[in-house]
């Protein structure tokens, strides 16, 4: 109903679902305002978006929103805010906690640490063609397995880190709210008093 008549290209919709047009802040601002309008408790909404911010740390991409809610489910957290939670781990955040996890799971098990973004790709990348799906995953287990368990282990404690200041900062955004929206009632009162 409310949108634009001209079609957006595909470039334009990768652009603006990885750098929104609106600017971080403004999208920061919508996102408390949709958490805000989830019907439970402040303390519920903000465990919800820590557990979606604990997963993106996770190095298993497929399964972010299902472990998200499972984890918000268990410490009572509310499920759309987790999901909403896991946009901490996006296009272009990801790279980087990617390698976080890596280098902080490398050091904890005496490994190398990686310097960069590369990873190995295996040699018989023909696999991937001549034997369909599972071809495929086998390659790709093949080439990731080893960066997998330094991933896992480093994701733990950056993800309880995101966790414990993720919920510390959607908890003040949502308190921010509340007086925001406190202060303007109290002086449409007053404005119709007078």
């Amino acid at each position: 109903m409310f949108r634009s008549r001209r079609q957006k290209s595909l470039g334009e919709k990768l652009r603006d679902h990885v750098w929104p047009r609106m600017g971080l802040a403004r999208l920061w601002h919508l996102t408390l305002l949709r958490l805000h309008r989830i019907r439970v408790s402040d303390h519920q909404i903000a465990l919800g978006f820590a557990a979606g911010a604990f997963v993106a740390f996770s190095p298993l991409l497929g399964f972010h929103f299902i472990l998200a809610a499972l984890i918000a489910l268990v410490i009572r957290g509310n499920v759309l805010a987790a999901a909403l939670g896991t946009m901490v781990g996006n296009p272009i955040t990801l790279p980087f906690l990617f390698l976080a996890d890596y280098n902080l799971g490398a050091t904890l098990l005496g490994r190398p640490r990686l310097g960069n973004l590369a990873i190995a790709v295996p040699e018989e990348g023909g696999v991937l063609l001549h034997e369909g799906p599972m071809g495929m995953v086998h390659a790709m287990m093949k080439a990731l397995g080893p960066y997998f368990l330094p991933m896992t282990i480093g994701s733990i404690p950056l993800g309880l880190i995101s966790a414990v200041v993720s919920y510390k900062l959607v908890r003040m955004g949502l308190l921010s709210l509340h007086h925001r929206r406190e202060r303007r009632r109290l002086a449409r009162q007053n404005s119709q008093t007078l």
